[in-house]
């Protein structure tokens, strides 16, 4: 399993169109660059989608910047 999702790895979990995959990246990274963190563009930590999408506890979201 990889560290780093891209829209097409999230565009299959989420059953999204691309475009709203780069959406949902954008908009993730944008939550994490907020916090202190080095994002990168057009790819999502694995640990931080499974937080957001399926509820499951991390360190990132549990911290709180």
């Amino acid at each position: 399993m990889k560290y780093m999702m891209t829209a097409d790895d999230i565009a299959e979990e989420a059953g999204v169109s691309k475009g709203k995959a780069y959406k949902l990246i954008k908009d993730l990274n944008q939550e994490l660059a907020a916090k202190g963190y080095i994002v990168i563009a057009g790819k999502l930590p694995r640990a931080f989608w499974e937080t957001k999408f399926f509820g499951y506890n991390s360190p990132i979201a549990e911290t709180n910047g």
